[in-house]
């Protein structure tokens, strides 16, 4: 079951702060001194800007090799819980965590935020949150006060709240599982560094999640796992049948799938190693077996429109309607004469 989540009447409850340097670069590290208390309008705001980038975000969990108790963020979660009076020191070892964990040349500097939310609303049942957010970038901002009986403009940098550059929120619920985490990371040098290296996290593979990837790992191999040679057309048609399985199966069966969308011996070949390639890039494992979120299915569906733009100038644009019935209205040949390829599409009349 996807995870609910309700941000209403969430309101942060202390905040602790961190500046981190990069120590390749003789960056240092600085941590608070005290939490960060706020008026409630203050706080309003404030949890407003953190808590955003969560909103449409997937699953995931906390996990470790050997044991889930060896991983050092889901212990530090599980101390403040439990002892939200200890939410400074163990926001001080967050900090000094993601400082070691930053020794690569492409991990920028920032300044790390690590708050106690309440009010959280999962699956209808009140819960805390931690929130822990690294901003990277600053913008320049304009300010004008009156100095000396006058106006006055004075520029500062600040963070964007936008512009917040990672983030997880971890839920005080299915503590023995991992809890549940959301997270994300706009634009890191390295995917894996922030939920993998620093955080320690997998994706919570419910039903949801395993049609997307499906979707999405189709459309990628359709896009960038054939030879280059492959028609555009060809290309929609592979996609097109990837997603109407999904739509029309209760329960995904890869023998069945790959059957039914690649069809040849070589191409399913071909889409076993760019899968296994995909799983390694992203950092997790596709089951093989699992149930059908229809509606994950049916979105697919309708985001499934190719273009084909031709050196010529031409562009033809196909509907998803259109690529259900394309191998019998769409032929595809070369010209001897012309020395040039062509396509033929067959209708009854405009519309």
């Amino acid at each position: 079951m996807a995870l609910s989540v309700k941000f209403t009447r969430a309101q942060i409850q202390g905040l602790a702060l961190a500046r981190l340097g990069n120590p390749l670069r003789n960056g240092t590290l600085q941590t608070s001194r005290e939490l960060c208390r706020f008026d409630p309008s203050e706080a309003e705001l404030l949890t407003h800007c953190f808590l955003k980038p969560f909103r449409t975000l997937e699953e995931h969990r906390f996990f470790h090799e050997q044991s889930l108790g060896e991983n050092q963020v889901y212990q530090w979660a599980r101390t403040v819980f439990r002892q939200p009076e200890r939410l400074l020191e163990t926001s001080a070892s967050l900090a000094r965590r993601l400082f070691e964990k930053s020794d690569h040349p492409n991990i920028k500097p920032g300044d790390l935020c690590v708050s106690l939310v309440e009010g959280l609303m999962v699956h209808g049942r009140d819960c805390q949150g931690l929130c822990v957010v690294k901003c990277e970038n600053t913008v320049p901002f304009l300010e004008i006060s009156v100095r000396d009986g006058d106006l006055r403009l004075l520029t500062h940098e600040g963070i964007y709240p936008d512009k917040i550059d990672k983030g997880c929120l971890i839920f005080n619920e299915r503590e023995e599982e991992g809890f549940s985490v959301l997270v994300f990371d706009k634009g890191g040098a390295d995917p894996l560094f922030w939920n993998r290296q620093f955080l320690g996290l997998t994706p919570r593979t419910n039903e949801d999640f395993l049609t997307k990837r499906y979707s999405e790992l189709c459309l990628e191999f359709a896009k960038r796992g054939l030879p280059p040679s492959t028609p555009q057309e060809s290309r929609y048609q592979l996609a097109n049948r990837a997603v109407n399985y999904l739509v029309g199966a209760d329960e995904f069966d890869r023998d069945a799938f790959e059957r039914t969308t690649f069809r040849e011996p070589n191409m399913i070949d071909q889409f076993q190693t760019f899968k296994t390639n995909y799983e390694s890039d992203h950092g997790f494992r596709l089951d093989e077996g699992f149930t059908v979120s229809k509606d994950i299915a049916r979105k697919a569906k309708q985001r499934l429109k190719g273009t084909l733009r031709l050196d010529t100038g031409v562009e033809i644009r196909f509907r998803s309607d259109f690529i259900d019935q394309s191998e019998s209205l769409c032929e595809q040949g070369f010209d001897e004469e012309r020395g040039m390829r062509f396509v033929k599409i067959l209708y009854h009349e405009e519309c």
